[in-house]
């Protein structure tokens, strides 16, 4: 792109108002929508410091005449990593709302807490008062991104909403919101050194390139490490009632996509050990998409986890020491495999005109079970096609639990071989020499550390 001239710029200084006018001309080819008002809207606030442009931290810089301004090359550098940012509209997340708000709640100190801000406003405000707000100067971005031209909101019996946003941007926003955490950490630390020391060493009053102050603090903020199987053996119920260990998860970048900032601790529900830190898009897409506590059916995100980053979930799944020595998947997850998998081929199609081949699969795959992993012997597994077009519900097998475990031992071993010669019986690094008790899984909907 070539250089624009700015107006209001002096050296390497513009104004908020400049600032917004190249946000918005930087990002015009992003696939994220973005605001063009980034600086000068709510949430913004240049008077703190600092202004969220996507993942990363645009410092503020108080000029001459008491205006607010920034940096130039910060603003680019901003724009440039959200034009990097590549974004499928298909891969939703749902973002709530929750029957169990609180422990959907991010409880860090961030004044971003963008889930909480999306929800109030949805919320509170039904369709007429949304857009007259809107209309009316509401500000309809966080961290620079206008989410309300890419929320998806699904209306089941007419009465019960849920609102979805792309996954690219649910780990966006997250990032933003580790980013903007770690800022003002660092912000307050460097604040609480300079009063204790009384040097200046301790708190920049650095001069931009044309002289004027800053009022941001100069304290590096740690990067986030890569999980090195830190955690490997520890039980989820012992380990998840230890004293800051939610500050020292947020220290790890997730353990699957290793890119955003870990937010839970993925746990083995039925064997109770934790697998690793994750951050919450990753955390949500592991999640089985239950209908009933014994019934599930088999979404879209399954497309990943079996299909496109086979490796990379089967990888993450036997992390628990109990699911790699026995080469298999917790319940939930081996079900959902029979069913996308195992029973593939048996599912019907239907005429589809608008298909190139012609034909689609009929309806929805549900899968459920009866008896649980504790009983292999008793346990079945029925594969059914829901929401068939002609009115059907036609029942695909009926599969047990151990003839299903032998076919995803094969399947594993012929999909990805590198992964299921790390597990079998004789794989026993990391297991106990006593059996450790099932942890009931009585979390609900709600469960925020899953």
């Amino acid at each position: 792109m070539s250089e624009r001239v700015i107006p209001g710029r002096t050296g390497g200084l513009i104004t908020l108002g400049a600032a917004d006018a190249l946000w918005a001309d930087l990002t015009a080819d992003s696939v994220v929508p973005t605001a063009s008002a980034a600086f000068t809207c709510s949430p913004a606030h240049a008077q703190a410091g600092y202004v969220l442009l996507g993942g990363c931290v645009v410092e503020t810089v108080k000029a001459d005449g008491g205006r607010w301004s920034v940096v130039e090359t910060e603003v680019r550098r901003a724009a440039a990593e959200l034009n990097a940012v590549e974004m499928d509209r298909r891969d939703l997340v749902r973002i709530g709302p929750f029957r169990d708000g609180s422990k959907q709640e991010n409880t860090e100190e961030t004044p971003l807490r963008w889930r909480r801000r999306i929800a109030r406003e949805l919320q509170e405000l039904d369709e007429p008062e949304r857009a007259a707000r809107c209309d009316g100067g509401r500000p309809c971005h966080l961290a620079g991104v206008d989410w309300r031209r890419i929320l998806v909101e699904r209306t089941r019996d007419r009465t019960a909403r849920t609102w979805w946003l792309p996954r690219a941007v649910v780990r966006l926003l997250d990032v933003a919101e580790h980013t903007e955490t770690r800022w003002l950490r660092a912000a307050r630390a460097c604040r609480a050194s300079a009063i204790v020391t009384e040097s200046p060493s301790h708190h920049r009053q650095a001069r931009a390139v044309d002289g004027r102050q800053t009022t941001s603090p100069d304290c590096p903020t740690a990067p986030l490490r890569l999980y090195n199987e830190e955690l490997k053996g520890h039980l989820y119920s012992v380990l998840s009632r230890k004293p800051g260990i939610s500050r020292k998860v947020a220290g790890w970048a997730c353990a699957v996509c290793r890119t955003a900032p870990a937010a839970v601790l993925d746990h083995c529900h039925e064997h109770g050990y934790v697998r690793a830190p994750v951050c919450r898009s990753c955390n949500t897409q592991e999640r089985p998409d239950h209908l009933y506590s014994n019934d599930i059916r088999v979404a879209d995100h399954y497309t990943r986890l079996f299909h496109t980053h086979t490796a990379e979930w089967l990888r993450h799944w036997h992390r628990c020491p109990g699911c790699r020595a026995r080469t298999v998947l917790p319940l939930p997850h081996l079900a959902a495999w029979t069913a996308d998998i195992a029973c593939r081929s048996l599912r019907p199609t239907h005429r589809d005109p608008r298909s190139s081949r012609g034909r689609k699969p009929c309806g929805a795959l549900r899968v459920s079970w009866t008896g649980s992993h504790n009983a292999p012997g008793s346990c079945l597994f029925t594969v059914a096609v829901d929401l068939c077009p002609s009115g059907e519900h036609r029942v695909l097998a009926q599969i047990p639990y151990r003839e299903a475990a032998e076919r995803f031992r094969t399947w594993m071993a012929e999909t990805v071989p590198a992964v299921a010669a790390e597990a079998g019986p004789d794989r026993l690094d990391g297991l106990p020499a006593q059996s450790r008790p099932v942890i009931a899984d009585t979390s609900g909907e709600g469960l925020a550390l899953f």
